[in-house]
């Protein structure tokens, strides 16, 4: 008797194995020559996000970064973004839970996309301005009824500001508003978040972020009403990779955070 053949949705292993995979072969065959950072003095590219939020910053036309994320329950998030030109770009991303460890894999459910516009550059007196859509929340995916989105919500629309400053090396200044379309705990606010990034020398940045969650205080929502404090750190090791450790939640937003909760950070960021 034949075994049955299992398809592509009872087959996580095969879809997580993709995922990492894809983000292994793109570091190993993307020519290091072309490699920039965004972390430190030495940075040629600006960063497109602080932690979980975005900036006004801008991947240029011609340069690309491969994200990985790697966060509780085992946890693997891969993104690819690309600048299509000098003030937009787009990117994909795609993870789930439970891929590192022995436990069965649960993917997340579908790619999700993001795309940004710069709407204005930023002058001696005025900040940029980007506008954008982001549809990838972090963290594991919470799959109740009552909930459908992710432990940290995605910021779906959104317009960012970013300023920069010379302060000891370099210091930037970034705040937006975002209205997420995870909706599903019946929380529909708009939200606001602020951040900053400071170079430490050539090769590190460190950074923190306050997002004030007003989409995840009430109804069937996960937070507690106090915000979520992140902070994080930026190693450029050169050849294009970044390395990141943030500590996420301090704040304790949410149910069983001891002190906050870690997570690591792989980065690739070149131009074609």
């Amino acid at each position: 008797m034949k075994k049955p053949r299992m398809n592509q949705k009872e087959n996580p292993v095969k879809k997580a194995m993709l995922v990492v995979c894809g983000f292994v072969f793109a570091l190993v065959v993307v020519p290091s020559a072309l490699s920039q950072s965004y972390a430190g003095m030495g940075a040629k590219i600006e960063p497109t996000m602080l932690i979980d939020k975005p900036t006004a910053g801008m991947l240029k036309r011609g340069n690309y970064s491969i994200t990985s994320n790697y966060y509780q329950r085992g946890g693997v998030l891969v993104g690819v973004a690309v600048g299509i030109i000098d003030q937009f770009s787009f990117g994909i991303s795609y993870g789930g839970t439970e891929i590192i460890g022995p436990n069965k894999i649960e993917m997340n459910p579908g790619p999700e996309v993001n795309a940004k516009l710069r709407l204005f550059d930023e002058t001696l007196l005025m900040p940029a301005i980007a506008i954008g859509f982001d549809s990838q929340g972090k963290e594991p995916y919470l799959k109740e009824d009552t909930l459908k989105r992710f432990t940290v919500k995605s910021p779906g629309v959104y317009v960012a500001g970013s300023k920069n400053y010379a302060f000891m090396g370099n210091l930037s200044i970034h705040g937006g508003l975002n209205l997420s379309m995870e909706t599903g705990d019946g929380d529909k606010d708009m939200n606001a978040y602020v951040g900053a990034e400071k170079t430490l020398g050539n090769d590190i940045s460190i950074l923190a972020e306050y997002d004030f969650a007003f989409n995840d205080n009430h109804n069937n929502a996960v937070g507690e009403g106090r915000g979520y404090l992140n902070l994080g750190l930026r190693w450029a090791w050169g050849k294009g990779l970044v390395i990141g450790l943030d500590l996420k939640n301090v704040t304790k937003n949410q149910k069983n955070i001891f002190v906050g909760n870690r997570t690591l950070q792989i980065d690739y960021v070149g131009s074609f």
